[in-house]
């Protein structure tokens, strides 16, 4: 097929196993409408009959994520560009085409159009090998750190209905030996037969440090405690196996970290990122991921604003100078900022006395917090742009 336009839209509809292309032309009319497998000989043959109906294609998509990664890395591959259009955005400029059906070929027709009347949307960028790696790593432990919540809510809600003192004793997001005693003794039965010399000497014989206090807190929850309740044995081995999902869950969480601990120390900016006070490893692979290349942001107020650290008005009226958060933003960029701001705080330095500064100011805490983090922004571009450490003080600049 020849070229007989100048330009062309295609939006996207993506799916795990087929995606829906439609494009139109500069008029909104539809050119091409087809349903592709999520297979490399389909999409390619699909690009390439695309590409064949105008000059330039401007590309479409309402996924980014894995469902998506093999139709995005092919775009890339023969020099084709995407933007990314927000299901909301789908949703809502659906309203205003005629039918209420939901297909995937309207969906799609919906996306071209919504790119072809709208130029604000983000490009999405192939991430490199090193991005991607660190991107499937941090998805993986985000699920895993989930399913140990879930866990341990799972395991609180059963050991509450057979043994409510024990459950009171122990914080089991953070108290590594209380799973294990939960793994031997979960009745206040068992925990007063073992007496606190047994039971002390069986906690340290796996490692738990504290034993004797642990054991001590046991038997001062299980001397409250004489009843037997209705389900006790079956709540028990229930109790033991959720201490065991849970032990199991924290020693992958622990080899997960260092798989992401090395493979984010191989990014050229790595001790760059880790030298800000309060960003580790973890939300430094994180911000990698979630902030992409640097040459992105043309100053530290377009990071800012990615995250959500930069307050837009909403005035109507009379009213004006009221300032809200952003609709459209990174969450997961705005988490890595603030979460390593209430880190930074904890220890003396120039972090906390901004952090005081704001306080004493009348700010609360979560406010002085977001202050922080879009003050640490600025820190952390200028230190990638520059290239160079963070210094608790400003750098001596020489003259000639």
């Amino acid at each position: 097929m020849s070229q007989c336009l100048e330009q062309a839209w295609a939006g996207i509809d993506a799916g795990k196993a087929h995606h829906w292309a439609a494009v139109v032309d500069a008029a909104g009319a539809t050119v091409w409408s087809k349903k592709i497998s999520n297979d490399e000989s389909e999409i390619v043959a699909a690009i390439a009959e695309i590409c064949e109906l105008a000059a330039t294609v401007h590309w479409a998509i309402d996924i980014s994520g894995t469902s998506a990664a093999l139709l995005l890395a092919l775009l890339a591959a023969h020099g084709q560009q995407a933007v990314y259009v927000p299901g909301r955005t789908v949703n809502r400029m659906a309203g205003a085409y005629r039918g209420e059906a939901k297909t995937d070929a309207r969906d799609a027709y919906v996306i071209a159009e919504t790119a072809r009347m709208r130029r604000d949307f983000t490009s999405i960028d192939v991430p490199a090998q090193l991005a991607a790696d660190l991107g499937l790593l941090t998805a993986h432990r985000t699920d895993l750190i989930a399913d140990r919540v879930r866990v341990i809510n799972r395991l609180r809600d059963v050991l509450t209905g057979i043994f409510p003192a024990l459950e009171r004793a122990f914080d089991y997001s953070a108290h590594k030996g209380a799973l294990v005693l939960l793994t031997g003794c979960q009745t206040p039965d068992a925990i007063r037969r073992r007496g606190h010399t047994r039971l002390t000497g069986w906690l340290a014989r796996r490692r738990v440090r504290n034993a004797e206090q642990v054991a001590a807190t046991a038997l001062e929850a299980a001397q409250a405690q004489h009843a037997t309740l209705p389900g006790q044995d079956v709540a028990a081995g229930i109790v033991a196996d959720l201490a065991r999902q849970i032990l199991d869950l924290d020693e992958r969480i622990k080899h997960l970290d260092a798989r992401i601990r090395e493979t984010f120390r191989a990014h050229p900016q790595a001790s760059i990122i880790e030298s800000l006070p309060g960003m580790g490893p973890i939300l430094g692979a994180e911000f990698v991921v979630a902030a992409g290349e640097l040459a992105a942001y043309a100053d530290a107020g377009h990071l800012a604003s990615a995250a959500g650290l930069v307050p837009v008005p909403r005035d109507s009226g009379r009213r004006t100078g009221n300032l809200h958060r952003p609709q459209r933003y990174s969450r997961r960029l705005r988490r890595i900022f603030y979460l390593s701001a209430q880190t930074s705080i904890i220890r003396d330095g120039p972090n906390r006395d901004f952090y005081l500064k704001k306080r004493g100011e009348g700010l609360k805490h979560v406010q002085a917090v977001i202050a922080l983090a879009r003050r640490r922004v600025n820190v952390l571009w200028a230190l990638l742009r520059d290239n160079r450490i963070f210094t608790p003080t400003q750098p001596v600049t020489q003259t000639a």
